[in-house]
């Protein structure tokens, strides 16, 4: 098969995207190869041309150019509706392209819950400057001022009826306008034109609940997924990593997978893979290539004592986010101070699959498929390991098998790389699950300390919450550095430790308070399975986990209510709404927790926890029920108030918002990383359980709060914030047993109730 060539224009004129199909024999699902250039410096493609984000077909069809990518949330959707509305077109003429390097620009790809908040930005500009474009060419062609033409559905018409499409002005053409670039890269790229977007009160597209039609996709098998690629030539790679962690190849047998038909092996410094024409070759290669490691000292504490290291280790980088009345000097004065410590544990990323990645290094470019959230610095990474200008790496982001930050896709794209220019062909690397859910990276420990002081109105007067953890950029949440992949690391670049992590956001008013936050280095340098980096919704629900049910046992000293405790803390009329429609929608009768425990074996209670996520805030409402015998915790029914401005597509939002109740739910209930001494044994769905279907909660209950006179905010995380709080206070409440340790496991559970393990 030859290779095909694909430019920008032909995919224009074409007015779809060139793909290769071919079945595999006795398979029913088609594969896919997308084709494409590098992107050429010559290409003039910068965000401040109208062309880079927008392009009209000649049949009238928009073709937006959207340089993040939609991992399961609905962006897509929403972004096309934005554009619609603006264009004043219907919302199935337009197509939205994401996350190819050579059509779109660097917009950060997946992160931070910016897709619309940000990213849709310059795509609403964009489409109200074509609009605007469009407009005045019909004006000129018909001899009117363009304030006598009305747009429906991409025709322009005049009042006499006569009339003009979009395609016939400008099909298969390129906008010759300009647009104002901030000069920014990434989440803060924006780009604007002249013309005015719509007032909310115009709209008829955005507010409304179009389908997602890739769901349909996905249920029927039809999706392509970045492990469906394949491509002419191509090889399979398989990664081997030490037994210890650390430890570093001193030498291998090659002789011992001779055996085995064509296989390479590939070795540079610790960096270790094998190579094959058949995929089951390859497996077989990696797991009986004899390979002869170093003695490296087991790298990591007794799993026992993990938080004791956090709490004893050298503070490498902290701040101090929030820090007004003099909080040491009232709590030094207290009669009685309120104390709570809270921990954490790592969690892995655990996607639906291991990561897989295609990259094919050829002499003058260099293609990449890859399933990562973040395509443009994968593009940026490929090319720093290669040693190549990032121009001429063209990084095509596929479908993966899940994405909640930085997973192991980024470390397979590299891993990729490196093999393919090592033998001289494509190369396909895909993990197995013990190496995806073993060597991902992790969500990092933490510990939470809190300390209040109460004075005889039921007011807190001082709050202090302090928390020590490893950092959550212990490597990058992008992989635009190799030295932040295990490639990288094993091939001698080193790593630059990065202490941050946070602190809550939530505007609780208290006259003394104190927020703030310490890390400590890794518990290994380099090549750890235990290396710390995002993790859907970076440190929020640890933070919210402690930061909310400190303030529930705050209120339960006081023999308060905890949803009149809070609304008597929060100052903001956005907060006390969605504290106020949570539990209006649970129908909440005001009591102190644990009021009510149960004799049964069967338990029953509910807990509200507040949070905030930039300017986007919710409050949820869970009642659960806890098994005394077994130690079981079965949510049953959660409300959510949610408010993130205004609501592009209502019924994509509340799928985005179930999606993160259920995530959290399993990251509460179960989501634990095990590890030994050597290395993480957490290596399968027995060892890291998730939750299972059955385990579910029957009612997820959404109140939509829409403030169309704000801008759309960021939904795609901030629900997950609250509910291991959320939890943890129903816990509580149910039984009068305080969790302080997460996940809140059977065994947990029965150990607190007294109950024989």
């Amino acid at each position: 098969m030859n290779a095909i060539t694909l430019s920008r224009r032909s995919l224009l004129a074409a007015g779809g995207a060139l793909v290769v199909h071919f079945a595999a024999p006795g398979s029913a699902r088609a594969q896919l190869a997308p084709s494409g250039r590098a992107p050429d410096k010559a290409s003039g493609r910068t965000p401040d041309k109208l062309s880079s984000w927008l392009a009209v077909q000649q049949n009238g069809d928009v073709l937006a150019y959207f340089g993040k990518v939609d991992v399961g949330q609905g962006i897509e959707v929403a972004i096309g509706q934005i554009v619609a509305e603006e264009l004043d077109v219907a919302f199935q003429r337009v197509r939205v392209i994401m996350g190819d390097s050579a059509l779109t620009m660097n917009q950060g790809g997946a992160s931070g819950s910016t897709g619309v908040e940000l990213g849709a930005v310059p795509l609403r500009f964009a489409a109200t400057e074509a609009r605007r474009t469009l407009v005045e060419m019909a004006a000129t062609k018909f001899a009117v001022t363009a304030d006598r033409l009305v747009v429906t559905d991409g025709i322009v018409s005049t009042a006499d009826n006569r009339r003009i499409s979009y395609g016939e002005l400008i099909g298969g053409r390129d906008f010759d306008v300009p647009m104002q670039w901030n000069g920014t890269l990434g989440n803060g790229l924006t780009a604007r034109g002249l013309a005015q977007p719509k007032p909310h009160s115009a709209y008829r597209v955005v507010g409304q609940s179009i389908p997602r039609d890739e769901v349909t996709r996905k249920v029927f098998a039809q999706s392509v997924f970045v492990g469906d690629v394949r491509v002419p030539g191509m090889l399979h790679g398989r990664m081997i990593r030490p037994p210890v962690a650390g430890a570093a190849v001193v030498s291998f047998d090659q002789s011992s997978v001779a055996a085995l038909k064509d296989v390479r092996v590939v070795a540079k410094g610790g960096f270790l893979g094998v190579v094959a024409p058949k995929e089951w070759d390859a497996i077989r290669a990696a797991e009986t290539l004899k390979v002869v490691w170093s003695n490296a000292a087991p790298p990591f504490p007794d799993q026992a004592q993990l938080h004791d290291h956090i709490r004893a280790a050298k503070v490498l980088g902290g701040k101090t986010e929030f820090d007004e009345g003099g909080v040491d000097a009232v709590i030094a004065t207290a009669a009685k101070v309120i104390t709570a410590d809270y921990e954490w544990p790592f969690q892995s990323h655990a996607s639906m699959a291991p990561a897989c990645a295609l990259v094919d290094v050829q002499p003058d470019k260099v293609t990449v498929w890859t399933g990562t959230q973040k395509p443009h610095y994968c593009q940026i990474g490929v090319a720093k390991i290669l040693g190549r200008d990032p121009a001429s790496v063209h990084a095509i982001w596929v479908h993966g098998p899940g994405s909640y930050g930085r997973n192991d896709a980024g470390d397979a794209a590299i891993d990729a790389a490196l093999l393919s220019q090592a033998v001289g062909a494509p190369v396909r690397v895909q993990g197995m699950r013990h190496e995806g859910t073993g060597w991902d990276p992790k969500g990092p420990a933490s510990v939470h300390a809190g300390r209040a002081v109460v004075d005889d109105t039921g007011q807190m007067v001082a709050l202090d919450f302090a928390t020590k953890a490893f950092s959550r950029v212990d490597i990058e949440s992008n992989e635009s550095d190799p030295r932040h992949s295990l490639a990288g690391q094993m091939t001698g670049l080193g790593l630059k430790h990065t202490p941050a992590f946070g602190a809550p956001e939530g505007a609780y008013a208290v006259p003394a308070k104190r927020l703030s936050w310490a890390s400590v280095a890794p518990l290994l340098e380099l090549g750890s399975p235990l290396r710390s980096s995002h993790l859907r919704d970076p440190v929020g629900p640890q933070l919210i986990f402690g930061y909310e049910s400190f303030i529930d046992e705050v209120a339960f000293q006081t023999k308060a209510d905890p949803v009149d405790f809070r609304l008597r803390h929060l100052p903001d009329p956005r907060a006390q709404a969605v504290v106020k429609a949570a539990a209006e929608r649970f129908g909440w009768q005001p009591r102190t927790a644990a009021s009510q425990v149960a004799a049964g074996d069967i338990m029953t209670g509910r807990g509200i926890a507040y949070a905030q996520r930039g300017h986007t805030l919710v409050a949820i409402v869970v009642e659960l029920n806890v098994n005394r015998s077994t130690g079981e915790v079965q949510p049953a029914r959660y409300v959510v108030a949610h408010e993130c401005g205004l609501i592009i597509n209502p019924d994509g939002l509340r799928r985005t918002i179930e999606g993160n109740i259920i995530h959290a739910t399993s990251r509460s209930l179960h989501e634990e990383v095990m590890f030994n001494r050597n290395t993480v044994t957490s290596v399968d769905w027995l060892t890291y359980p998730i939750l299972d279907i059955i385990e579910a909660p029957k009612v997820i209950d959404i109140v939509l709060l829409d403030r169309p006179d704000h801008p759309p905010l960021g939904a795609g995380e901030a629900s997950t914030r609250p509910v291991a709080a959320a939890i943890a206070n129903a816990i509580f409440d149910a039984t009068g047993v305080r969790l302080r340790k997460a996940p809140f496991t059977a065994e947990r559970m029965k150990a607190a109730l007294g109950v024989h393990v």
